[in-house]
């Protein structure tokens, strides 16, 4: 049985990978790994993606590997350069960023790209890793993740979908959910804008299907 190791660095990441995975590939075997402190120490510290952060990813990457993960799927976007490095040491498993897959997808399908997020960091690390001249607009759903630490499921979605408006209004083709725990919020973005919505989840499950069985 093919077993994926997801390390996570927030709370509400877990349940949309595994549900996702539990949905559209249940014969894996998953293997959960959450530091929620990465996440509140990036915020707090101001020192962005350096040389300490670096080495937890290496650690995290270095122990599920030792348990045998055939793929990792890190699933919090603020920290590509961190999962760069790990993929890097590790040319030969899939080592994936939580966005790259949905990155590729959003591109092939042409157009302007909205690109929203709930943890203000992923606007700064993640539009670098779209190609270059790339027709990307983005936007924080302000106070979506506060909501969702309080509990507040329907104020977070609401939020989403507010920020999904607004893409939409400047022309925007796709919409794009950077944060693993905005998935919940897919279906009623789809119904408010009446455009292709693509969440993480979704786009890396595809991808390491592709990449474990091809």
């Amino acid at each position: 049985m093919t077993r994926i190791a997801l390390i996570h660095a927030l709370a509400h990441s877990v349940a949309p990978i595994n549900e996702e995975l539990e949905r559209a590939w249940p014969q894996t075997q998953r293997m959960n790994l959450l530091d929620d402190s990465l996440s509140a120490d990036l915020v707090r510290s101001g020192q962005g993606l350096d040389a300490a952060m670096h080495q937890r990813f290496e650690m995290l990457a270095a122990y599920a590997e030792s348990t045998g993960a055939q793929a990792i799927l890190f699933t919090c976007s603020a920290f590509g350069p961190c999962i760069e490095a790990v993929a890097a040491r590790r040319p030969h498993m899939p080592v994936l960023k939580p966005n790259e897959a949905m990155v590729t997808e959003a591109v092939g399908q042409g157009g302007r790209i909205g690109l929203i997020a709930s943890f203000a960091p992923t606007l700064a690390s993640m539009p670098p890793e779209f190609p270059a001249g790339t027709d990307l607009f983005t936007v924080l759903a302000e106070g979506a993740m506060q909501a969702l630490n309080e509990g507040d499921t329907a104020r977070h979605d609401a939020l989403v979908v507010q920020a999904a408006q607004s893409l939409a209004r400047q022309g925007c083709r796709v919409i794009a959910l950077a944060q693993f725990s905005m998935a919940r919020a897919q279906v009623a973005v789809q119904q408010a804008v009446g455009l292709p919505v693509l969440t993480t989840p979704g786009s890396a499950v595809r991808e390491l299907r592709q990449r474990l069985l091809s």
